[in-house]
């Protein structure tokens, strides 16, 4: 059932940015999709390389969906919401490389739609993990944060300029390690408190990339993928120690399989 919820999650996160998406492109050309972007620092041309640090750099996220996924091959029970997660990592990764070589409009939303699948699909996990609330109300209460996403928005543009829109992970990781005290369910998670804060750090260094361009004409944006990277791996591993329908405080990792049974 939660992982139907998280399926559901990740649909609908997908179905409203993408929305949202194709209408950033309403009232253009069909050739509009096509147009050369030019959002970065490091994109001086139009050549498939033209962004190679920003680029290569997805490869984190790769490496960090690969960790988890070669980690729960290992055990004798796959956690499949964390395989879920993982592959939708992965998508963040391939998303953003068709981006920062193509760099068009529709690859733009090959972008942006995997990012905000993953932050809702870990919102809800987290609910259900941390928090131990029922499918229902994480579902409800996931749902609520996408269509608030707007509002939050808004909010957060002062602070956060043109990122703002990514105001929700913070929730889904500062918010939900400050709610289990506060709840009850245990002592704070310090591996999702440190996927929050590499989460800020990326945000910062990806704020930073158009007013350093001057002084640094690499710019900062592929810091950004490689602490967004490390964000995404600190909120996995943190899912993973506590366990699907788990208490803080216990680690309910799957027993290993028996060394015999490798030879």
């Amino acid at each position: 059932m939660k992982l139907k919820m998280v399926v559901g999650s990740s649909v609908a996160a997908l179905m409203s940015f993408a929305s949202a998406a194709f209408a950033m492109g309403s009232g253009h050309a069909a050739g509009d999709w096509w147009t050369p972007l030019d959002h970065y620092c490091e994109r001086v041309g139009v050549g498939f390389w033209a962004e190679p640090f920003n680029a290569l750099t997805n490869g984190a996220f790769i490496v960090t969906a690969a960790a988890m996924l070669i980690r729960q091959r290992r055990v004798a029970w796959p956690d499949k919401q964390l395989c879920v997660l993982a592959i939708l990592t992965a998508s963040v990764g391939v998303g953003s490389f068709l981006f920062h070589t193509l760099a068009n409009r529709w690859s733009l939303i090959a972008d942006i739609v995997p990012i905000a699948v993953v932050i809702y699909s870990f919102f809800f996990v987290a609910l259900t993990r941390f928090l131990r609330l029922s499918a229902a109300v994480a579902g409800l209460l996931t749902v609520s944060l996408l269509v608030l996403s707007p509002t939050l928005e808004t909010l957060m543009k002062p602070l956060l300029g043109s990122s703002a829109s990514y105001a929700p992970g913070l929730i889904a990781t500062f918010g939900v390690a400050a709610a289990v005290p506060v709840l009850g369910r245990g002592p704070t998670p310090r591996l999702l408190v440190a996927a929050g804060i590499a989460f800020a750090t990326a945000l910062v260094f990806r704020m930073l990339d158009a007013p350093l361009c001057e002084a640094w004409p690499t710019g900062t944006h592929f810091i950004w993928h490689l602490l967004n990277a490390l964000a995404l791996g600190f909120a996995l591993f943190a899912a993973e120690r506590v366990g699907a329908g788990s208490r803080l405080g216990a680690v309910t990792q799957p027993p290993r399989e028996p060394l015999a049974d490798h030879l």
